[in-house]
Parts: structure tokens; C-alpha cells; sequence
């Protein structure tokens, strides 16, 4: 489903801008789509001085009017999902400390939970503001065993619905392709067409799961063992240095079908080429 909320808004005082503000104000009662946004320049770095005019947002080919516009850093509710199968083995320690400075990186009203996975995918930590308990969580369990990735993955978006933040991700690092779980690659699209949840991955291997990440409006790494913390960093940086948009959809059917989003962008001066990442769509709400 979208997420929605009522927002508390503020109006520009320029005459004609048609845009509310997200900072500090007034209420206004209004049922939105809200959709987060990264941009990145052609070598990944964050583009964060966007105004609401660089923006376009379609739904179903038809533009929307953006309604709501704020660069504000949010909380996040975050999942760790960690592969600790054998095929991992000579890159675990290297692994967990590029975890490990992931969540050095956060906010004081950031959760965090962690899966490991092999065989099996299970909850090693349940949500927590304390990153020292899942660091050592983190240090407990050796690679072995089969590697249950869409299994991991269906856990942690069934988890992450219960974070208390408004924002909600997982974080993938792994290095193999699926080879052990009851639920397959459509399960895990489909489940994703249904959440509000972006996937970043740090791909070690042949993961193979990029597509999924990039339709949530995250991103798949592609690194070697050197490139772990930097990697790590840049995630970090993307989520928190996020536009989010907001829009009253025109389509007012209530029908329960899927309706894809597309976001386009004007590149500031001096930048050419610039990527734009959103969540593919959503379902709107039925009768």
C-alpha cells in the first residue's frame, strides 16, 4: 500500500509557487502519497540542493502537482539482513565491520534489527536503538550451510512493517545466489510492489538482485572487499540525504490497482547527467 499521512505543512510566501513546505507551521489535513526520492550525480554522489521546481512526478503518465517538499533528515527503521552462509567464509570479518560502521553512521532515533541467514533466515536481533547489541550479535555465528536470500528478504520486509519510523529499509550484504528457500524471486517482487520499504545491497558475488533494490528506489553495490566501508558510507549518506514528495493523486478511483510512479528531474547547473531513484508504484487503497 501507499503510505500516507496527514502532514503538517507550511506555505510558501512566494506568490504563485503552488508548493507546502515541510518544516515548521501550520496543519493542514491532507491525504498524500509520499514518495522518497535520491538523486546522485554520474558517480553516485548525493545531489542535496534541489528546490521543488527541479521536480516532475507522474502517476500513470499523468503529472501530479507536488504538494509537499522537504529535504529534512527522518528516522529510520532499518534491517540488517546478513549472509552467514559457507560461500561467505573468507569475507565475514571484512563483512561485519563494514556493517558495523553502517550503523555507526546513524541518528540517535534510528532502530535497527538484525536477519542472519544461511539455511534458514531468522530474527538474531530484534529492533533496538543500541548498536553495540547487534554489533556483538554480529560476531557470534560462523559461515556455513546454504544461502536462504528471498527467504531473508520476505523476512525482513515482514519485520521492518513494525518499525516505529516512518521510513523504513533493509540492508543486504551477500555474496551468492538463492539456493535455499520456500520463497521465490515473483514472491519477493510481488512483496515489494505492496511495501514502502527501500533495499540496498551490498552485492559481494552473484547476487543478482539489483533489480529488486533499484524498485524501491534503492540500489544494488557491485564491490570487492576493499571497497566495503566506502560502500557502507555511501548508503549511509543516500538515505539520510533523501527528498520526499507529496501528492494528492488525480486518478480518485478506489480500486486497488497498480499505479506506477515516475519521477523526472532537472539537473542543477554544472552536473550533466544525474540518476533519479523512487519507488517504481504503488496500490492505491480499494473500495
Amino acid at each position: 500500500m501507499a503510505r500516507r499521512g496527514k502532514v503538517v505543512l507550511i506555505v510558501l510566501l512566494l506568490a504563485g509557487a503552488g508548493v507546502l513546505y515541510a518544516q515548521k507551521s501550520i496543519k493542514v489535513d491532507i491525504d498524500l502519497v509520499m514518495v522518497n526520492v535520491a538523486v546522485t550525480d554520474s558517480d553516485n554522489h548525493v545531489i542535496t540542493d534541489l528546490k521543488p521546481e527541479n521536480f516532475q512526478l507522474f502517476e500513470d503518465k499523468v503529472e501530479q502537482k507536488i504538494q509537499y517538499f522537504s529535504t529534512e533528515v527522518a528516522p529510520l527503521s532499518l534491517g540488517i539482513v546478513f549472509d552467514v552462509s559457507h560461500s561467505m567464509e573468507d569475507k565475514l570479518e571484512l563483512a561485519r565491520a563494514a556493517a558495523v560502521r553502517f550503523l555507526e553512521t546513524g541518528t540517535p532515533d534510528d532502530e535497527y534489527f538484525l536477519i542472519e541467514f544461511s539455511n534458514q533466515a531468522e530474527v538474531a536481533e530484534d529492533f533496538t536503538t543500541d548498536i553495540s547489541r547487534l554489533r556483538d550479535q554480529l560476531s557470534l555465528k560462523s559461515a556455513a550451510g546454504a544461502t536462504a536470500l528471498y527467504d531473508a528478504v520476505y523476512l525482513g520486509l515482514s519485520k521492518v512493517k513494525a518499525g516505529s519510523n516512518p521510513k523504513k529499509a533493509l540492508l543486504l550484504i551477500t555474496d551468492g545466489e538463492d539456493n535455499h528457500s520456500r520463497y521465490s524471486r515473483s514472491n519477493i517482487r510481488e512483496f515489494l510492489r505492496e511495501s514502502d520499504v527501500q533495499i540496498y545491497v551490498i552485492d559481494l558475488g552473484r547476487a543478482l538482485i539489483g533489480d529488486l533494490a533499484e524498485m524501491t528506489g534503492g540500489h544494488s553495490y557491485h564491490g570487492s572487499l576493499d571497497d566495503l566501508e566506502d560502500i557502507c558510507e555511501r548508503i549511509a549518506q543516500q538515505l539520510k540525504s533523501q527528498y520526499v514528495l507529496g501528492y494528492e493523486s488525480t486518478n480518485t478511483n478506489k480500486d486497488g490497482k497498480y499505479r506506477k510512479i515516475r519521477i523526472k528531474t532537472t539537473p542543477p547547473a554544472g552536473i550533466t547527467k544525474i540518476n533519479v531513484r523512487a519507488r517504481e508504484g504503488y496500490y492505491s487503497a480499494g473500495n
